[in-house]
């Protein structure tokens, strides 16, 4: 629930909440609220048809059109502030809490958006992305869980896409390749995401959009996982890996032979050493100020397998997101 964190039942009013939550954010009826048009349009007594948000003058609850409202030629009016005088005839439009603001709209859900490379990004900076605004914006709740479902889709078709460039894993059978990739998904999407976590900001930058664990608990998760998942990509992150060790961790994560209805487990257990004496070697011959950064990549390993549980006990919690994603449905299942 998005108010008293508690269980939630769903959507209600286009917010993640309870049962006993849901009722604060029913629209309220403010007929004190009398919203007018910014270009002060007198034609119409409920609305400003010519307005480009279009919002109704009328309280929630009340018609948008009195029934015994006499008909309106269309074109009758013409509206001389607003630009290009659009016919002033009546529609039907989304009741609105508030007055119309001639101030622009604002994002639902800020996302930031880095700057352009300033002269550091060619000596080898980064460029960071800007400050958020002061202003804080109201999140719409109900567009953040689609666009996590959506990310989740692409991170696991990544993960497939990953498992089937190892000679090894397409040598498996069908069943034995489905079981390791239901097994070791979740945790790979994690080690994939702090590639791009800026350890800076807290956040992980994902193309032209920025994300923190405030939108994760938007989209319906508690902060029970959260905080600990920033806490393990902060801590991965610090240990500055290469693309090759990251590369090898996926590997070692995905032929876990710990993983149910396996039957090649010698197989699977003998490449997965493999891996892992691979991985150390590389630690050992290109890091070799860092005596100690195998064994804490086990460690966080270790860390990993407890938040991919609590990971798997919110997502099956969290109502309609299995029907948005059928893919990690599968995954989870």
């Amino acid at each position: 629930c998005a108010v008293c964190g508690d269980r939630a039942t769903g959507y209600h009013f286009h917010v993640m909440s309870c049962e006993g939550c849901k009722g604060f954010f029913r629209y309220p009826d403010c007929p004190h609220v009398h919203p007018v048009c910014p270009h002060g349009c007198p034609n119409h007594p409920h609305r400003c048809p010519n307005c480009p948000m279009g919002a109704p003058t009328v309280p929630m609850g009340a018609p948008t059109i009195p029934i015994d409202a006499p008909t309106v030629p269309m074109g009758a009016h013409r509206c001389p502030n607003c630009p290009r005088g659009y016919p002033d005839h009546p529609t039907r439009a989304p009741p609105a809490l508030t007055a119309v603001s001639p101030r622009p709209p604002q994002p639902a859900v800020r996302l930031y958006i880095p700057s352009p490379p300033g002269p550091g990004a060619a000596e080898g900076g980064s460029p960071m992305p800007p400050a958020p605004p002061e202003e804080d914006v109201l999140p719409d709740v109900f567009s953040m869980l689609p666009h996590f479902a959506d990310l989740s889709t692409f991170m696991i078709q990544q993960v497939i896409n990953f498992a089937k460039e190892i000679p090894v894993f397409r040598s498996l059978p069908i069943d034995a390749q489905i079981s390791l990739l239901k097994g070791a998904t979740l945790e790979i999407c994690q080690i994939r995401f702090n590639t791009v976590f800026n350890a800076a900001t807290k956040a992980w930058e994902c193309g032209q959009h920025c994300y923190t664990i405030r939108d994760g608990a938007l989209a319906g998760f508690q902060q029970v996982y959260l905080e600990p998942l920033l806490k393990f990509h902060e801590s991965l992150r610090r240990l500055r890996l290469h693309e090759a060790e990251y590369a090898l961790l996926q590997a070692m994560l995905l032929f876990s032979p710990d993983h149910a209805d396996i039957a090649q487990r010698d197989l699977i257990d003998q490449f997965q050493e493999k891996v892992a004496l691979t991985l150390k070697s590389y630690i050992d011959h290109r890091h070799p100020e860092g005596r100690f950064l195998y064994a804490k990549l086990l460690l966080l390993l270790t860390e990993l397998q407890t938040l991919k549980v609590e990971n798997t006990r919110q997502i099956l919690h969290i109502q309609d997101l299995s029907a948005m994603t059928p893919l990690l449905s599968e995954i989870i299942s």
